[in-house]
């Protein structure tokens, strides 16, 4: 399923940070005094120590990115499941529910109170969220961790000219190799996909039905990508005029898209004993709901470990961080699920995890810096002034 916190996350995170150093004030208030292990030595001096440790909060946040990708696919990786509404509802409500208990405890102090005027201008963003995670959940349930993995790349591309058409900037020729790499990664990526189906298959009908999940799978993931761009690029638009922070857009999101996703299930999914039943078998049925109760609690989880590792290093450690975590995430899916292992889908797999580097390295090396201009650019103004211009119009 669709990770709509660590895409949500990631995206926005490595574009939020400078890589000289500067940090968002949200996070800086969350940075413990250095003088705490002397106050409180022993056992709170260890945790202290762990959270100032740059290893601790690098291993923390790809654990969480793993975990939460796989315990998605597991969910939805029922021959009988039909109930994405349903779990995009209980994983939203989940994460409403914890930012509002951590809030009554006192751990979320930054967290602004709700507002309905602010709830309205969010509105549409939410429901471009709730496209984002439902085609996500229908392209994992259909193709691979690894596939999934690597055709997700797909989506910076989309998103890197978006950028250029709606707010301006440019894409690097650096960004332009990066951009190759992902389109070859996901083409062999398909190809191993494909060809492991027909040789899987000992029948003609076998075949198909296998080409056939394949062909779903791709058009659902198709339409994944145009949803997620649609998402981060109308998210980039609004988030600066309602001046949220990170837990602020998480809440509003998953508080908001919880009617529609809820509305949506009751409308279009079967609630029949008889198709719960087959949804929920008894002798997975705990495990089911475990597995859905801490997607909600992971999307907090990578939110946390993404602003604590970035707060740590740097955003340029968080950057090369999150490419390099796609090559764990996509070798899980070989791991737990028994995915096709071939020369093709290794190939696929390494050419997905060079592709994420060469463009983390092209988009720090565009910091700062004038880029190659292409012809659909607009060179007037950088990405970023023209950002908070429109913002601010």
């Amino acid at each position: 399923m669709s990770n709509k916190k660590n895409e949500d996350i990631e995206m926005r995170a490595a574009d939020s940070h400078d890589v000289g150093g500067e940090k968002d004030p949200f996070l800086g208030r969350n940075s413990a005094p250095a003088s705490r292990a002397r106050r409180d030595p022993g056992f709170f001096g260890y945790f202290d120590k762990l959270d100032h440790s740059p290893g601790a909060s690098i291993l923390a946040y790809c654990l969480a990115s793993i975990s939460m990708t796989v315990v998605n696919k597991y969910v939805v990786s029922g021959s009988q499941w039909n109930l994405n509404f349903f779990y995009l509802a209980i994983q939203s409500l989940v994460c409403t529910l914890a930012i509002l208990l951590f809030k009554q405890a006192g751990i979320l102090k930054n967290l602004a109170p709700f507002d309905s005027t602010k709830a309205k201008k969010w509105f549409p963003i939410s429901l471009l969220l709730v496209g984002m995670i439902y085609t996500g959940a229908k392209a994992l349930q259909f193709l691979s961790v690894p596939v999934y993995t690597i055709f997700k790349n797909l989506t910076i591309i989309v998103i890197a000219y978006g950028e250029v058409l709606w707010f301006g900037g440019s894409v690097a020729p650096l960004s332009l190799l990066s951009f190759g790499l992902m389109v070859l990664s996901s083409v062999v990526a398909a190809w191993a996909d494909i060809q492991a189906a027909i040789d899987g298959a000992g029948h003609s009908a076998e075949t198909s039905a296998a080409l056939a999940t394949l062909n779903t799978g791709y058009a659902w993931m198709g339409m994944n990508v145009v949803c997620t761009s649609a998402y981060v690029l109308g998210m980039r638009k609004v988030i600066k005029k309602m001046n949220f922070k990170d837990y602020d857009t998480m809440f509003y999101n998953n508080l908001l898209t919880i009617p529609v996703l809820i509305v949506s299930s009751l409308l279009v999914e079967d609630w029949s004993a008889e198709n719960l039943a087959r949804n929920f078998p008894v002798e997975t049925r705990n495990k089911l709901m475990i597995g859905m109760v801490y997607s909600g609690l992971a999307a907090i989880s990578i939110s946390y470990c993404s602003a604590w590792c970035i707060r740590i290093t740097s955003s340029t450690t968080y950057s090369m961080v999150g490419s390099l975590n796609k090559l764990p995430i996509a070798v899980s899916g070989l791991i737990f699920f028994d995915a096709p292992v071939t020369f093709g889908s290794i190939s696929a797999i390494f050419l997905g995890f060079v592709s994420g580097l060469v463009f983390t390295w092209a988009k720090l090396r565009q910091k700062g810096q004038d880029a190659g201009i292409l012809p659909t650019s607009k060179p007037t103004m950088s990405a970023s002034a023209q950002s908070n211009r429109d913002a601010n119009s």
